[in-house]
């Protein structure tokens, strides 16, 4: 892996989400001092999910993730939060890239509700 690997996860996670959703818009929000760069947001009319980085992880969580279905159990974290879900990829873990797509896609059809 590479040194920031973490970077290159994050890099590869937004590629999926435009794949998944090319008129998504993505905007850092939450900037503060210990993270100036913020948070990466993706929305499409409403918040998907956000990208948060982690010393040991990239967290992807989805703002209405328990409303989702998980067929392939790609979600790993916050599964008993009551509105959100989320996906924590490790250093040397591979993402599921299918099902990653499926779960943005489906995050989208729901805000167009």
């Amino acid at each position: 892996m590479s040194a920031d690997w973490r970077a290159d996860t994050v890099e590869k996670i937004r590629s999926l989400i435009v794949t998944a959703e090319p008129a998504v818009v993505e905007e850092a929000k939450w900037k503060k001092a210990s993270n100036p760069d913020g948070v990466p947001t993706f929305s499409a009319d409403g918040l998907i999910c956000t990208v948060e980085t982690y010393k040991d992880k990239v967290k992807v969580t989805f703002a209405k993730g328990a409303s989702l279905e998980d067929p392939t159990g790609i979600f790993n974290a916050s599964l008993d939060a009551g509105t959100r879900r989320a996906v924590d990829v490790f250093e040397g873990e591979s993402l599921d890239d299918e099902a990653f797509v499926a779960l943005v896609r489906e995050a989208v059809a729901l805000n167009r509700g």
